[in-house]
């Protein structure tokens, strides 16, 4: 998986999970007829072999040395990323399951393939044909920071910990799994309750692994600053709460011999402070306060950077082509609220948003409308369903909508002139279709429910987009209204499905698989704090899932991809925003970054280096 989750039906329960059992007293592992291999692909093998030297998308004789600066928006009040509570700080650990900075995990991701993990904490890892079950072989040399050896007691302990109290993604991400057993002090074995999920084994290695004793008397659920023990390149170095935070470069980390990390963090420090506004983060850049920033709006891109040291080549602006999956980034309704129970009116309200006109004034025309939930990546439906989709769609026509097998699924579209009156008939014609009829103060009601709703957000960027979309909305009977929160309590009302609509984005990987659980499950749309913002509960999705899970090739997940797709997009759970397959990337030319970057992220802190000063 790149960036960048159980009780799916009501005969599908969450398998019972055992308790860890205690260590087992024999201190040879179990025979076993599985070979035991340096890295695993999700399907066919790893490209790089046992004895290669280094990933591709690296600089080998990078130079270590110097400090990254980086900007983060918002606040922090927690060093522990894996749990509820709390907003963690920058670089603990991505998307709260993987290593980071301070944490390493079992095994690794390339960045250069769809999904394949070498060797890391784990020196190599057993899996049978069936994938009913993964052991990992321990490096000897693995340690935490404070010397102590990692063990296997530390993965089991881990495994349960996240479940039982992290977050709940880890729940349904991980459902699969029927115990997790320290076979000896070198080797830990996951059994699962199924069979046939290619993509678990993998999951499990990626997981951030945590010190045992490390956390013995204290409370794991609860946020804390203290820093944290880890295992990884950095530790945490100076903390100033919500403000700013530093990691430093171990120099006694096990794994810097290691050929996967060869090229890998090259500064000394990376710092991440922290700004409240966006714009304000824009100014200290320019003003050269930090190195390197991600700009995602085309309106800054073009205007904000003509400044001097652009043009004298101090800052550099760099646009690189991605093969990264775009996701799918739009307006996202709340379907647990009355007014948006029906997709017909989801449909309907869609016409209201005149995309092409807004891309033209705020955007220079340069983004592209996105249309799949897989946009920019091979998974992504388009035209009709072939043979093999249908196979798969076909059992549950009449249970999803017609258009999947008849139509191409295209949002609505206009000539970008603002004239976009044809559309706003066509959403008008709809609502009248669905009951929803104007009132006498103007606003369309049905059964004594008015059709008026709050739009959230925590970027006060998107208000340029959001406020033309709400006079269209106006000029067909229907009240909406935009609300900036800050980053806080839009996470909280996010985490309690507290909102109507919102400006939300679903990242996926080249490899989706137990994390779709998580985005469209039955199961976790009463969860608070999933990420099933929307409250899909949806057999046939909850079906097709368990499919990709269960896929059988590559050419099989792609082809139930694109079905999931399809449904998804009929549905009309979210209003399709834009993409855009590029990153836009400006930096000071005291930095400097490998010659051929990774498609999928460009690993700014990870493989970047501080340009040596002359002599």
């Amino acid at each position: 998986m790149r960036h960048i989750l159980l009780t799916l039906l009501s005969l599908v329960l969450i398998p019972s999970f055992a308790l860890a059992q205690e260590e087992a007293p024999a201190a040879e592992a179990p025979a076993t007829s599985v070979t035991p291999k340096h890295g695993i692909a999700l399907h066919g093998d790893p490209k790089y072999p046992a004895d290669f030297k280094n990933v591709e998308y690296v600089n080998p004789n990078a130079p270590k040395g110097g400090t990254l600066k980086q900007a983060a928006i918002g606040s922090f009040d927690s060093l522990n990323p894996f749990i509820v509570k709390g907003t963690p700080a920058a670089g603990l650990a991505e998307n709260f399951i993987r290593s980071g900075l301070v944490y390493e995990s079992l095994m690794m991701n390339s960045w250069d393939e769809p999904f394949s993990l070498y060797g890391v904490i784990a020196e190599s890892i057993e899996v049978p044909e069936d994938r009913s079950w993964v052991a990992f072989n321990l490096r000897p040399e693995a340690k935490w920071a404070d010397g102590k050896p990692i063990t296997a007691d530390d993965v089991v302990w881990t495994f349960n910990t996240l479940h039982d109290k992290g977050q709940p993604f880890f729940k349904a991400y991980y459902g699969d799994v029927k115990s997790v057993t320290a076979e000896s002090p070198s080797r830990v074995k996951y059994e699962f309750a199924v069979k046939g999920n290619a993509e678990l084994p993998l999951i499990i290695a990626e997981m951030a692994i945590l010190p045992k004793h490390f956390w013995e008397g204290k409370t794991f659920d609860q946020t804390t600053l203290e820093p944290p023990l880890g295992s990884g390149p950095y530790k945490v170095g100076k903390v100033d709460p919500g403000r700013s935070i530093e990691y430093v470069r171990r120099d006694d980390w096990w794994g810097k011999d290691l050929p996967f990390f060869k090229g890998f963090y090259n500064f000394d420090t990376l710092r991440y402070d922290y700004f409240l506004d966006d714009n304000v983060a824009l100014e200290s850049f320019l003003g050269d306060d930090y190195d390197v920033r991600s700009e995602n709006t085309a309106k800054l891109w073009e205007n904000a950077y003509d400044v001097p040291a652009v043009k004298d080549g101090r800052l550099i602006k760099a646009e690189i082509e991605n093969s990264r999956p775009a996701g799918m980034q739009g307006f996202v309704y709340n379907i647990r609220r009355p007014v948006f129970a029906d997709p017909k009116v989801r449909e309907a309200l869609a016409y209201a948003f005149d995309f092409e006109w807004s891309n033209k004034q705020f955007a220079y025309g340069a983004y592209t409308r996105t249309d799949s939930h897989f946009e920019n990546s091979e998974l992504a439906s388009s035209g009709l369903p072939s043979a093999a989709e249908l196979a798969i769609l076909e059992p549950f026509r009449g249970k999803i909508p017609d258009e999947v097998f008849t139509k191409t699924y295209a949002p609505p579209v206009n000539d970008g002139t603002g004239n976009n009156r044809a559309n706003l008939r066509t959403a008008t014609q709809m609502l009248d279709e669905a009951g929803w009829k104007i009132g006498a103060d103007g606003i369309r009601e049905k059964d004594g429910v008015k059709l008026k709703f709050e739009i959230i957000d925590a970027n006060p960027q998107f208000e340029k987009w959001v406020l033309p979309f709400i006079q269209n909305l106006k000029r067909i009977g229907v009240e909406a209204s935009f609300r900036v929160v800050d980053a806080a309590q839009y996470q909280n009302r996010m985490n309690g499905f507290d909102f109507d609509m919102t400006i939300g984005a679903f990242g996926q990987s080249d490899s989706p698989g137990n994390e779709q659980r998580d985005f469209w499950s039955t199961a976790k749309a009463d969860m608070q704090g999933s990420r099933n913002i929307i409250g899909i509960k949806d057999p046939v999705i909850d079906d097709i899932i368990e499919q990709i899970i269960q896929a059988k090739s590559r050419e099989d997940l792609v082809t139930k991809t694109r079905a999931l797709d399809r449904i998804l997009l009929w549905r009309h759970y979210v209003i399709p925003m834009w993409h855009y397959p590029k990153w836009r990337i400006a930096y000071w030319n005291t930095i400097e970054r490998p010659e051929k970057l990774s498609g999928i992220s460009p690993l700014i802190s990870y493989t970047w280096w501080a340009k040596p000063k002359a002599e």
